[in-house]
């Protein structure tokens, strides 16, 4: 049993170093598929259409979509690269808990109620006490986790309000960087969609009698991306669906898993404030991967250490 167990372990830790070192990998596959996207619709078909000038009418669908598909594109890119290089937030190395919220006491704590809080949880997560719900220790990173804070075995520390560690993006999800993931989510669906619809008749041309215009190569590029594009828009739908109805509870993918048997949830304020809790108040920062600095300075929820919940469910903790 022992045996086993360590096997599982090593085998583990085997596949979080395995996601390590995929590393730039991921994120030139991401831009080697933007790549074939890009000259399939825009040097193979439809700027070459824009030159040619046929008719008014196809210069002008040829024209629109070039312009969505190069905006789309500019805000899918945007939101990617702000997942991968923004921090999905760390424990602050100073960083303590409150003191008991039913006492009515919220200043930190300092000294030796610190120090005792601290042997007191690492002796109760030792035995497996599972009644302490408001402070939680982390054995790996031996430090103290706040509210919502996982630890992810691959990046190797606790994340605050983890939601997964993503290999697409090459970082893990987490509070910081959790709304810039769901735009990234929304223009890769919209990208992807307008892609394939707008390479559907060269598609359907492929099973034609009818001669096709241009090289074996700009052919098989079309054919390429639009079956790329048909299958990352259908996955991609179904992973934002997934995530909205996350956003609408107000709760994380680990979150989720871990209260599949709690009926209520102490967090989920109702659907508006759970969206600006992720996406902050301000409409015109809502479709863009960033805040204003009034939310930011006004809402500790964007921040990752503090989140308002409901009263009467505050003896929930995960």
């Amino acid at each position: 049993m022992h045996r086993s167990g360590a096997a599982m372990a090593w085998n583990v830790f085997k596949f979080c170093t395995a996601l390590r070192g995929l590393g730039s990998i991921m994120i030139l596959l991401v831009l080697g598929v933007v790549g074939v996207t890009y000259y399939a619709v825009v040097v193979t078909n439809y700027f070459p259409a824009l030159q040619s000038g046929a008719s008014f009418e196809s210069s002008l669908v040829a024209l629109l979509v070039l312009l969505v598909f190069h905006c789309l594109l500019a805000m899918l890119l945007w939101s990617y690269f702000s997942v991968v290089l923004t921090d999905p937030g760390s424990v602050p190395p100073n960083w303590r808990p409150s003191v008991d919220e039913e006492r009515g006491e919220t200043e930190p704590l300092a000294g030796s109620e610190y120090n005792s809080a601290v042997m007191g949880v690492q002796q109760s997560t030792a035995i497996g006490d599972p009644t302490n719900t408001r402070v939680r220790y982390c054995r790996k990173c031996n430090q103290l986790k706040p509210p919502r804070c996982h630890h992810c075995s691959v990046c190797g520390r606790c994340i605050l309000k983890m939601d997964h560690h993503c290999v697409w993006v090459v970082n893990c999800v987490g509070a910081l960087n959790y709304k810039y993931f769901l735009l990234f989510l929304f223009y890769t669906f919209l990208e992807t969609t307008v892609v394939t619809l707008s390479l559907l008749p060269h598609f359907i041309a492929f099973f034609t009698d009818g001669e096709i215009p241009g090289t074996p190569g700009s052919l098989a590029t079309t054919f390429l991306a639009f079956v790329l594009n048909l299958a990352f828009s259908l996955s991609v739908l179904g992973f934002l669906i997934m995530h909205i109805s996350l956003v609408a509870g107000n709760t994380t993918t680990i979150e989720a898993y871990e209260k599949k048997t709690t009926p209520k949830w102490r967090y989920d304020l109702g659907r508006r404030k759970n969206f600006e809790q992720v996406f902050g108040t301000d409409k015109k920062y809502w479709f863009i991967p960033g805040y204003s600095e009034e939310d930011l300075r006004r809402m500790p929820a964007l921040q990752g250490l503090e989140y308002p919940s409901k009263p009467d469910l505050d003896s929930q903790e995960f």
